[in-house]
């Protein structure tokens, strides 16, 4: 027997010479990249940098007070239940505030159409379990949120790329690949888009539904920014339309409204599919968190989140209004953008011949930050691409980072 090596040495150190070497990761994670994102954002960490990386809400407009009177509600009336397993759907309660909020905003729903993550991302992972075989076709919007594409990568899914143009995926394009592919599911975020920040109008909502209850896919329909709108009205989930109804999942997430740390969202599925979803997350984790779910369904039960989101989308309005004042400063002539009505994004490009990656080590040295576009492609790239998110930085900062963003480019040319 071999003396374990002292804590913190090189595991290596006891391995007798002659021992055979351990057997290698997956193939599907070594064939599955890291997040460029969470990358860049491990090189911005530095205070003085302002960061346009992350989409990340704004930590000082968190409701602190009303999360800690309800974790110290729960923990005072109900210990016992609020530190034990609890059921793999999830807390009764935080079903039913969920359900109720999504009913009010016009998608009838109950308690038991729903299954409660840990985080939306758990629910596109469980889903991707329960429908995905390798070698099936997944249709995405080009350019993609970078999490899914990672998630379908690890499922051995053959992700097809969708065009998009100003108002998102375009039909005709999505009838095509659908008739050439022969897809399982279409996965989108129709509303305030990442990294895009556009929004799928309702015509287009509704040629979705139609093709997918003519040719017989699933879609997923990622919604974790709907509530974060600043002008107009909201358009229908696709989820609401007849035509689909039997065969929409929606995803939502209390990440952007609550808090992330949270680590709460949910699946709104039919209901064999949901049954699924379950027992692929008895696999992964028996349940999402008791005392975080219990605590989210007092907060949502005393407080008045409708009140702290009106305060959010203020904030986040005045930010983004902030970024579009100044970008036609800090970006080269020819450069184009867009003006999201909600969400964290603007998306941007570059004129033709510049390259948003390369340039992104120059941006930091001037201690500004964003996002390439690059890798949310999965087609073929727009090399001048970038997403500039608003949300962490006050008006003023976003003003500062946005004349270091134009100092930076200055003179640089394709």
């Amino acid at each position: 027997m071999y003396p374990a090596a002292p804590l913190g040495a090189d595991a290596h150190a006891a391995r007798p010479s002659s021992a055979a070497p351990v057997p290698p990761v997956a193939a599907r994670v070594a064939s599955v990249g890291a997040s460029p994102v969470r990358e860049i954002l491990a090189l911005t960490e530095r205070p003085e940098v302002i960061s346009f990386a992350g989409g990340l809400p704004a930590p000082e407009l968190f409701d602190v007070a009303g999360l800690s009177a309800a974790y110290e509600r729960v923990l005072a009336e109900s210990p016992r239940r609020a530190l034990q397993y609890s059921t793999t759907e999830g807390d009764p309660a935080l079903r039913a505030a969920v359900a109720g909020r999504l009913t009010g905003r016009g998608l009838a729903t109950g308690p038991d159409d729903l299954l409660v993550t840990t985080g939306s991302q758990q629910g596109l992972t469980l889903l991707t379990t329960a429908l995905i075989e390798p070698g099936d076709v997944v249709l995405v919007e080009d350019p993609c949120y970078l999490a899914a594409l990672q998630t379908f990568g690890f499922a051995g899914a053959r992700v097809v790329p969708v065009a998009t143009d100003d108002d998102g995926i375009v039909p005709a394009a999505l009838e095509e690949a659908v008739l050439r592919e022969r897809p399982t599911l279409l996965y989108l975020v129709p509303t305030f888009q990442n990294p895009t920040g556009r929004t799928l109008p309702p015509d287009r909502r509704g040629a979705v539904a139609e093709l997918a209850a003519r040719h017989g896919f699933w879609i997923v329909e990622d919604d974790p920014y709907g509530e974060l709108r600043f002008e107009g009205a909201p358009e229908p989930w696709i989820a609401s339309l007849p035509a689909a109804a039997d065969r929409t999942v929606l995803l939502g997430s209390f990440s952007k409204i609550m808090a992330p740390g949270l680590r709460l969202g949910y699946v709104r599925a039919p209901q064999g599919l949901r049954r699924s979803c379950v027992i692929a997350k008895q696999a992964a984790d028996l349940h999402t968190s008791t005392i975080d779910q219990a605590a989210a369904a007092r907060y949502l039960h005393d407080s008045d989140l409708d009140a702290h989101i009106g305060v959010i989308r203020d904030a986040y309005r005045e930010r983004r209004d902030a970024m579009l004042a100044g970008l036609p400063a800090a970006l080269p002539p020819g450069s184009t953008w867009n003006r999201p009505s909600g969400g964290m994004f603007v998306w941007a490009s570059l004129p033709g011949g510049y390259d948003a990656t390369e340039l992104l080590g120059v941006a930091i040295g001037h201690e500004v930050a964003y996002v390439p576009g690059a890798p949310f492609y999965c087609g073929e790239p727009d090399r001048g691409a970038l997403r500039l998110s608003f949300t962490t930085h006050s008006p003023g900062e976003i003003g500062e980072g946005l004349v270091r963003l134009g100092r930076a480019l200055a003179g640089r040319t394709p």
